[in-house]
């Protein structure tokens, strides 16, 4: 499940692990400042332990190879981009990721560099004195922003696919408010304490010693340092927009038409990727992770004129793999159409905003239950439509509670049995409230049983398989009706199992990778290998003849 964050070609992992570096960084040096709220020495303490790391030899090669990588591969992504087309937010991060540079370049000089040039002591306390009361403090202050809130944006858009991160999003948005905050305020409380140290005269020069303060010729040779810099840099922005530029003024001497099924016919400059002249001429096409083939939302399939593509990449061939996508199927964002092709695109947004993010999809490893009262048909054979209702509604009063307080869920009811899933946060978890559950029901049906005999009716028996796999949750249906429900092979398995518990006669059959999960030995246990129907390799399981067998093991396993 892991593997999904890491998904795309080398570029997309080498920004994702460098952004991850350098926003660890950044959060510590935040927490660092915000410290001199409480004390200067705490903050200059926190200094130099954060510092032992970051300058250590092995620190400085992680942290400016990061720094370099990030900022190489943004300007590439400028000079390489066909559109300058995107979503909002994509558009922010990517102004805030190019603003960061230009803007950290004279913290870096007058800090590490100074240090190395002069012997600066560059304490937090040195730069406050340096540029408190300045427009520099003020620019500070929109880097230590800027910064901030393109680690938060890039962040998010990473982790968003994952069902764990949108529970957190409450705590989430409230650190990213506090943390600059505790940064701004710390600064704000040391800068007040080092300006009212520094009005003495006889003070001031006592802490221009113990910084080693750079005279004015250091001061001045730094400040051409830093213009040189930012000259650079401008210089090196300037000629990736050109770099841009130039590519499109070329890709427009040649152009290819575009068909959409169901859609409009574009004509678009060569070169750009399919999404790319989607964005361009305002065709509707989804794609979560912005373009970067992490996901596979903006998939199509090639009706016409897939010959002339050429085959996909290593990165987008593991991606269609994931979702078992056909042969005529591509990821929108990884194909630059060079010829006319007729294309499909297999999430077609509809113009709502109303469709939730479960619409399009959660992957998890969860447990799954299906359950199934024996003999229905028998049993209900010429009675009444109203009696047969009634007997299956009270049935589920019976059988449903014990699911529900091991922390499962019916996801839908199929006539006379039921589907559950046990939605906890990890595979573990769900599979020990899986186990938890199936033993309570021979205890609920027994009691249903005895209601039974009292009016004369015979018992009901039941057969419950239960695995654990890989699912899939969403909502799936029109627009607007749309209900959640969860498909993929462990749900299939599942059925299959309890299909199986009429043939052996048992009340319950549990999967092996279940057992595992939830931290059984399986070794003494005596496992069937069964060959189910949509399976190409057996699957060990675990036949008991009733909750209560399960019930022991249980206790067994914890005690």
């Amino acid at each position: 499940m892991t593997a999904q964050l890491w998904r795309g070609n080398w570029m997309t992992k080498a920004r994702i692990v460098s952004g991850l570096v350098l926003f660890i960084f950044a959060l510590l040096h935040f927490l660092n400042i915000g410290l001199g709220l409480f004390s200067p020495y705490w903050m200059d303490q926190a200094q130099q332990l954060r510092l032992a790391i970051s300058r250590s030899l092995p620190g400085t090669v992680i942290l400016y190879a990061a720094f370099s990588v990030h900022a190489a591969l943004a300007l590439f992504s400028l000079a390489s981009r066909r559109t300058l087309r995107m979503p909002w937010w994509n558009w922010l991060q990517f102004v805030s990721g190019l603003a960061i540079p230009l803007l950290l370049i004279q913290h870096i000089i007058h800090t590490r560099l100074a240090h190395t040039l002069y012997g600066v002591n560059d304490q937090m306390d040195y730069l406050i004195a340096l540029i408190w009361n300045t427009p520099d403090g003020w620019f500070q202050a929109l880097l230590l922003l800027t910064v901030w809130f393109h680690g938060c944006v890039g962040l998010h858009f990473w982790l968003r696919s994952k069902t764990w991160w949108s529970p957190l999003a409450p705590l989430w948005s409230g650190l990213a408010v506090l943390i600059p905050a505790f940064a701004l305020a710390g600064f704000m409380i040391e800068g007040r304490r080092i300006s009212a140290v520094f009005a003495d005269p006889s003070a001031r020069q006592v802490e221009m010693a113990r910084f080693h303060w750079p005279n004015p010729q250091s001061l001045q040779r730094l400040s051409e340092i830093t213009q040189r810099g930012e000259l650079i840099f401008l210089a090196l922005l300037l000629l990736t927009l050109a770099i841009h530029l130039l590519r499109r003024l070329n890709r427009r001497r040649s152009s290819v038409r575009v068909r959409y099924v169901n859609g409009p016919e574009i004509v678009s400059p060569r070169g750009l990727t399919l999404l790319e002249m989607s964005q361009l001429h305002g065709v509707p096409h989804i794609s979560l992770c912005g373009g970067r083939g992490r996901c596979t939302t903006c998939r199509v399939v090639v009706e016409e004129g897939g010959e002339t593509l050429p085959p996909p990449s290593p990165s987008e061939t593991s991606s269609l793999r994931a979702v078992n996508a056909g042969p005529n199927t591509r990821l929108a964002c990884q194909i630059r159409p060079t010829d006319p092709l007729t294309v499909f695109r297999v999430f077609r947004p509809d113009g709502r905003r109303d469709r939730a993010h479960a619409s399009r999809g959660q992957e998890r490893r969860l447990a799954i239950m299906f359950l199934d009262m024996r003999g229905f048909t028998a049993r209900t054979t010429g009675q009444l439509p109203y009696d047969v209702v009634f007997l299956l509604n009270r049935f589920f009063d019976a059988i449903v509670p014990p699911i529900q307080d091991a922390g499962g869920s019916v996801d839908k009811y199929l006539g006379d049995g039921l589907m559950a899933v046990f939605e906890a946060e990890d595979a573990q978890t769900s599979a020990r409230e899986a186990l938890t559950a199936a033993s309570g029901l021979s205890d609920a049906l027994a009691a249903f049983n005895a209601t039974l005999a009292t009016e004369g009716i015979p018992p009901v028996r039941i057969g419950a398989g239960l695995h654990l796999g890989d699912l899939v949750l969403g909502e799936i249906g029109a627009a607007g009706n749309a209900p959640r429900t969860i498909i993929g092979d462990a749900v299939n398995t599942a059925s299959r199992l309890e299909g199986r518990t009429k043939d052996l006669g048992v009340e319950l059959l549990i999967s092996a990778p279940l057992l595992e999960a939830a931290g059984i030995d399986i070794a003494p246990l005596p496992l069937m290998e069964l060959r189910l129907r949509g399976r190409p390799l057996p699957l060990k399981a675990l036949p008991l003849a009733d909750g209560a067998a399960l019930k022991r093991l249980i206790q067994d396993t914890d005690g």
